[in-house]
């Protein structure tokens, strides 16, 4: 008998094409999310160029990344113990409730105009240490919504809400800048937490997941540590990873003074900028959610960790503002390969028991060395040249992906 194919229709219905959705628990996590990572991308760019605005400091800029960065460094371990311990979802309440106040605060301070650097510095550390506990608990947080076997698409699919805000909230950011002020900016992002608190409170039926034995934090840090140590690809990734967060994005923090001093453009501009590069993301975070389960994914993260690098050498180099914007798309599609693909074989190859303090030292190394690398942009750029610490910081990336390409060839066999 022959054997008829599906109608069109039935291939491309969501449940085919994003198996995650199936899941009434990941529905309400999405859509929660995506509102929510539109008020915080709305309050980055504000933030960031509300800074430059009361410094006119590239140095500056990079500090308030490093606030943010070394409160997470010096507690995300720790947040990582603790999103093994209780249960994840009580977790996320208090963190995303924490930080909803403190962008309340931020914009009450804009709105009566006592906002100074030093508050900002402060919020940043804050929101920072709030963040130490929340990202191994949303890391960790994905297999409760979904199966093993989709959980490469649910992870795919968070990349795309991510990205999809990082497109529209910048851009939208710039208009209210201009329009409203700062202020309103930060308003809506305490309002848009809401969402997520409302979605995480309607979730019924999590899956089940092991809770590591109330020991010394110390013995369950160790735990973890050994994990990495000694499995050689996730090893492999751990460096992938934090090369990339420390070399390869920290030229996001130095945005706002590329806008307006290199570009010759404002605001606007720089919105534009962060936009671009969210709308390639956007569309790679939706490749990798339509191949559902395809067995090239360790090749698609290699082809990641060469795509970007030279794209951002060529960003560095240009002065015409229509080309950046492409060539930060390109940007854009590269690292999203790269980290949303590290993040799938990461938690795939952790044991549930430990995933939690694993992804916590995942998030830890990422964030860590993010903020030094935004630290470092900044004095460099400050004292040096930013065009050269740009194409230096490329020039790093595009070395580490060829070293593990020519030594670490179970990477890209990955499935």
């Amino acid at each position: 008998m022959a054997q008829h194919s599906p109608p069109p229709a039935a291939r491309l219905a969501p449940g085919r094409a994003f198996p995650a959705f199936r899941s009434r628990n990941f529905r309400l996590w999405f859509c929660g999310q995506l509102f929510s990572l539109f008020g915080t991308w709305m309050q980055s760019t504000a933030q960031q160029y509300l800074v430059y605005e009361l410094t006119g400091s590239k140095a500056k800029l990079g500090l308030v990344a490093f606030a943010s960065g070394i409160a997470s460094v010096l507690l995300m371990l720790y947040g990582g113990v603790v999103a093994d311990r209780m249960p994840r979802r009580n977790l996320m309440l208090i963190t995303q409730t924490a930080m909803m106040l403190l962008a309340f605060v931020l914009a009450l301070l804009t709105l009566t105009g006592l906002v100074q650097f030093w508050h900002i510095l402060v919020l940043a550390f804050l929101l920072g240490a709030a963040n130490a506990f929340d990202t191994p608990a949303r890391l960790a947080f994905q297999l409760e919504l979904v199966g093993r076997e989709d959980l490469t698409n649910a992870i795919a699919l968070n990349g795309t809400m991510f990205n999809l805000s990082a497109v529209v909230g910048p851009a939208v950011a710039g208009l209210v800048y201009g329009l409203l002020g700062p202020t309103w900016c930060f308003a809506f992002n305490g309002l848009s937490f809401l969402a997520i608190i409302a979605a995480l409170l309607l979730m019924r039926d999590l899956r089940p997941t092991p809770r590591s034995e109330r020991r010394a934090g110390l013995a369950q840090l160790g735990e973890s540590l050994r994990y990495v140590a000694h499995e050689p690809i996730v090893r492999a990734i751990f460096a992938l990873v934090g090369t990339v967060a420390m070399f390869g994005i920290s030229f996001a923090t130095l945005l706002p003074a590329w806008a307006t001093e290199t570009l010759g453009g404002d605001h606007y501009l720089f919105s534009y900028l962060t936009a671009a590069r969210g709308l390639g993301a956007v569309l790679s975070a939706l490749m990798l959610a339509s191949l559902g389960r395809v067995r090239t994914r360790g090749r698609l993260l290699t082809i990641g960790s060469f795509l970007f690098p030279p794209l951002l050498a060529i960003f560095a180099l240009v002065r015409w503002w229509p080309l950046a914007l492409v060539l930060l798309a390109g940007v854009g599609v590269g690292t999203v390969l790269v980290f949303n693909l590290a993040n799938s074989f990461v938690q795939e190859l952790t044991p549930d028991a430990l995933r939690g303090r694993v992804m916590g030292l995942y998030g830890l190394v990422f964030t860590a060395l993010m903020a030094l690398g935004g630290l470092l942009a900044g004095w460099i750029a400050q004292g040096v040249s930013s065009m050269a610490m740009v194409v230096a910081g490329a020039g790093i990336c595009l070395a580490e992906a060829a070293w593990l390409y020519l030594r670490m060839p179970r990477l890209r066999a990955l499935e």
